[in-house]
């Protein structure tokens, strides 16, 4: 075999494996739904749907504004700064205030989903990651 057909191999192979071993990671994916000014200068209302995978968790982050967390399906678990976890079932919602940061992990045996609606500043970047 020369050089170019071992390199190749390697490279096909490597794919794979990134496929297979992100496979197994549980995602979260977005969906942006509205995005529009309101009355109040210089802010917006952004509504996105979150889809969980089991056992999926997003990071903790905050927002430039208000959010409300509504669970579609499933149960997630929300943490957030200076108080106790919740846990949180289709139908139920939450408050979350202008930049407190917080978690969301899916802790249902299944997919889970919420519809999370947005004020927050115009054009600000909408997730902040936090340490």
């Amino acid at each position: 075999m020369n050089a170019r057909r071992i390199v190749s191999a390697a490279l096909v192979i490597a794919a794979f494996a990134y496929q297979i071993a992100r496979a197994d990671q549980p995602e979260i994916r977005r969906t942006d739904l509205v995005k529009e000014d309101i009355s109040i200068s210089g802010k917006e209302a952004v509504q996105v749907r979150v889809d969980f995978d089991s056992g999926a968790f997003a990071v903790n982050h905050r927002h430039p504004g208000e959010e409300v967390a509504y669970v579609l399906q499933g149960t997630l678990e929300y943490k957030l700064e200076g108080r106790e976890a919740v846990t949180l079932k289709a139908g139920q919602s939450l408050f979350i205030p202008d930049g407190v940061a917080h978690s969301a992990r899916n802790v249902g045996d299944g997919k889970a989903s919420e519809l999370a609606t947005y004020i927050v500043t115009r054009n600000a970047k909408l997730v902040e990651p936090v340490k």
